[in-house]
């Protein structure tokens, strides 16, 4: 049996196991703590002030990054797609097109993987540290109820603020997309802002706010959850931060593509 063990097969195996036991094991963290969630909002079981302090780490910490990031990606797609337009005599498309690819996909999913890097790690090593270090088994003392104070409120953030940093993002990538079609294919701001209007549909800006409401409340939830769940020292901090990370933007894959297939397919 020891020499088993010592074989590649064997261990390549184990492995495995390990990983999918992992796997299944944070996936039902996570289905629970949603369950806990919907209950206790279906309850209106809420901490008004807590859910205020934690939209504000949603709707303000995290617009800086979120500016930047659609920004600068927003110009770079401008400056390769202006001059090529302008090359087949379809520079008065630019804004049609940008505004397609800026509010169908570029901005939820640049916004929301900048709230993961910023928000949602710092929700999961919070309340990791929490677990830790007993704070939440004190909550349970005083009759707290750590979900209903720390994960509710941090849902309804993402859930209700989100949308706001992709309206604003979108908003300001346009802008950048235009000022830089502008300087590569010198087309002027008139003709972008017209061909603009004329992609942008009323459609497509609900799908989007729907689609940034739930990766809000998604990265909420993933990272508390993988936060809560946590158990031993500063080592797992660091692994549950860095789990809550990689979930929350595969969960952000697995949606953008559900949300394609059910509204564009």
């Amino acid at each position: 049996m020891f020499e088993l063990k010592k074989t590649l097969t064997y261990q390549s195996i184990f492995l495995l196991w390990k990983e999918i036991k992992e796997f299944l094991c944070t996936l039902g963290n996570i289905g629970r703590d949603f369950v806990r969630v919907f209950n206790c909002i279906f309850k209106l079981k809420v901490n008004l002030k807590e859910t205020l302090e934690q939209s504000k780490r949603f709707a303000y910490d995290s617009l800086p990054i979120s500016l930047a990031i659609v920004g600068m990606t927003s110009s770079i797609i401008a400056m390769q797609l202006a001059p090529e337009l302008a090359k087949q005599g379809g520079a008065d498309y630019t804004g049609m097109l940008s505004s397609l690819v800026m509010v169908r996909e570029l901005a939820p999913v640049m916004s929301a993987f900048a709230i993961i890097s910023m928000v949602g790690s710092s929700f999961a090593s919070e309340i990791a540290s929490m677990s830790v270090t007993e704070q939440i088994n004190a909550m349970k003392v005083l009759k707290v109820d750590p979900v209903q104070y720390l994960i509710v409120p941090r849902v309804l953030a993402g859930f209700f603020f989100m949308p706001v940093v992709f309206i604003v993002s979108a908003t300001f990538g346009l802008i950048c997309a235009g000022f830089v079609s502008n300087w590569t294919a010198e087309l002027s701001l008139l003709n972008y802002i017209t061909s603009l209007w004329h992609g942008l549909y009323v459609r497509d800006i609900f799908i989007a706010i729907l689609k940034c409401a739930t990766f809000g409340a998604t990265i909420a939830l993933i990272s508390s959850s993988c936060g809560y769940s946590t158990r031993g020292g500063a080592k797992e901090v660091g692994i549950s931060t860095t789990k809550a990370v990689v979930w929350s933007f595969l969960a952000i894959a697995v949606w953008d593509f559900v949300f394609a297939a059910l509204f564009y397919l």
